[in-house]
């Protein structure tokens, strides 16, 4: 399939604006049982929702988050070019509550047994039928001792979960001296957002070209080349940036000193204005409590139908988290949940899930404040590799655009729209 015919499908079915799956979705019917989610991110909420919707409404959901409000870490990197604020991704849960029924805990998990099938939380505990872990990422300072206190990530934000240290990320280029350094270390993939280093290189020289002229910022990737959209992150760096982004491959960073915002590499020292160390990452927290962690200690293998692990069959792992050849982005997230509350109704109500769910998933990276780029593709489960797979097709950027960025726009809406209303 030629790539402009692709898009125009895409957009026909509308995945270039809003999240979709395939399946052999079951009838919206009652079928009973408490079903937990534990993290309240794209995957949790899109779950919880349609948990709800599918099973007839029979089916209690009660969600787990620790946090108040939705913040999104998709167009969060805008933060930081200026062209977007942090309240402009900030949205809150009451919607989703209203319209779906589904009951919300404002705590922090601090056990899981899931032989007794039990979650323990600062205030109580409460019992389920199937458990679903959302947890995003933790990050895994473990490489640099000097990193693993309050105050030396206070000053080397990784601001890798959008909120407060995209914030202060921010303010530190705002305070940075004309003619100063950014310093961005990139992790051995996999990571959250593979393309989202590379964008957020484009809107850090966004701002400097604009409001600090003579300042430069150098790239540390700790992996060999440009994980996702090579020639386009290349493209624009060199047409609109020229003399600003210094890219430097197979650059891990061994040593941190967040007083003097020093790093160093096996080749080289280098002193940043502003550090922004972007650290390892792995399954979140609560994936960690219920063992879960399966895959080179990390990350967590499922069932591709019905997200089940392979560890604890009762327990469904969605997002980040994941172990896939999948991207870790919100769009698949989000497709995640789709597919496991497919699996989860059925299962409830005594029916095998879907044995070859299909998905989509579209990832826009913006260059600019207006132009951005896509990366586009569609993926089914493959019963004899039990993974799910390319499917031929899929679509890239030929170059960046206004018209992408509003297309980028679109996409935002729509899926906050599915994952919170």
């Amino acid at each position: 399939m030629q790539r402009r015919d692709f898009i125009k499908q895409l957009a026909a079915t509308g995945l270039i604006g809003a999240p979709w799956f395939e399946a052999h979705a079951v009838p919206a019917r009652k079928v009973q049982g408490r079903v937990v989610v534990i993290g309240a991110g794209y995957a949790g909420t899109t779950l919880a929702k349609y948990l709800r919707i599918w099973s007839g409404y029979g089916i209690e959901v009660v969600v787990v988050e620790q946090n108040t409000q939705f913040v999104s870490c998709p167009l969060s990197n805008l933060v930081l070019g200026g062209s977007r604020s942090i309240n402009d991704l900030t949205f809150g849960y009451g919607l989703l509550q209203k319209h779906h029924g589904i009951q919300w805990v404002h705590d922090q998990v601090t056990h899981i047994d899931t032989a007794a099938r039990k979650v323990t939380m600062s205030r109580g505990e409460m019992t389920y039928d199937r458990l679903v872990v959302a947890p995003g990422i933790d990050f895994n300072y473990s490489a640099w001792p000097e990193m693993q206190n309050a105050e030396a990530q206070r000053l080397v934000p990784h601001a890798w979960k959008a909120g407060p240290q995209t914030l202060n990320l921010r303010q530190q280029l705002e305070s940075m001296p004309d003619g100063g350094v950014v310093v961005i270390s990139i992790p051995k993939a996999p990571f959250r957002c593979p393309p989202g280093p590379y964008e957020r290189t484009c809107q850090v020289a966004f701002y400097l070209k604009l409001h600090k002229p003579k300042s430069k910022v150098i790239v540390l990737d700790a992996n060999p080349d440009i994980v996702s959209k090579k020639a386009l992150f290349l493209s624009a760096w060199k047409e609109l940036y020229p003399g600003i982004v210094d890219y430097r491959p197979n650059s891990t960073v061994l040593h941190v000193n967040p007083v003097t915002r020093e790093v160093e590499t096996e080749f080289e020292r280098v002193k940043a204005d502003v550090l922004n160390i972007i650290p390892p990452q792995r399954a979140g927290k609560p994936a960690q409590m219920a063992g879960l962690l399966n895959v080179d200690n990390n990350w967590c293998a499922v069932d591709f139908r019905s997200y089940a692990s392979t560890i604890s069959p009762e327990v469904h792992v969605l997002g980040d988290a994941v172990f896939s050849p999948q991207p870790k982005s919100a769009h698949i997230a989000t497709s995640h949940a789709h597919v496991c509350a497919n699996a989860i109704v059925a299962m409830m109500g005594g029916q095998e899930p879907d044995p070859e769910p299909v998905f989509a998933n579209t990832c826009y990276s913006f260059v600019s404040d207006r132009m951005a780029v896509h990366v586009a593709n569609v993926y089914r489960y493959d019963a004899e590799k039990k993974l799910m797979v390319t499917m031929d097709g899929g679509g890239l950027s030929d170059v960046p655009s206004d018209l992408e960025g509003t297309y980028a726009q679109s996409w935002a809406r729509n899926i906050w729209s599915d994952a919170l209303t």
